[in-house]
């Protein structure tokens, strides 16, 4: 399986980048983890890889334990699921038509988070998770 993280917008701030990119090369450690910065919504869903679920970030959606994010991998994996793209908004989150068209929404919290830094809490939760289900230790 392949994980995409599709992000509407380039990091700016490099602190925030450099952490998103600690979290995605540990990833990689355990499954091939890419993320894509695309120039707006209608580049979100273009050109996916065939068998691919796609999970829009935004604030209605469903909110899950990390524990709950685990077993959503785990059940992927066990699937056969191809690839899992996770779509990204930018500061105007994302639009009607790319939720529609997304197999699911998670919302990362119930608080309002800035794009940039929700892109760096779900390498993080995508890292974790990775981890756990490897029995790894969770390396901070």
């Amino acid at each position: 399986m392949k994980i995409l993280i599709r992000a509407v917008g380039k990091m700016r701030d490099r602190r925030l980048e450099a952490v998103c990119q600690e979290y995605v090369e540990r990833a990689r450690r355990h499954l091939p983890v890419v993320v894509d910065e695309v120039e707006g919504d209608a580049d979100l869903l273009r050109n996916l890889p065939a068998g691919t679920e796609v999970v829009a970030l935004e604030p209605g959606g469903d909110r899950w334990t990390t524990t709950e994010f685990i077993k959503y991998l785990e059940q992927r994996m066990l699937r056969g699921t191809r690839a899992i793209v996770f779509v990204v908004g930018g500061a105007e989150g994302l639009t009607a038509a790319t939720v529609k068209a997304s197999h699911r929404r998670l919302s990362l919290s119930p608080l309002t988070l800035p794009h940039r830094l929700a892109r760096v809490i779900l390498c993080e939760q995508i890292y974790r998770a990775l981890s756990a289900l490897r029995g790894e230790p969770y390396n901070k």
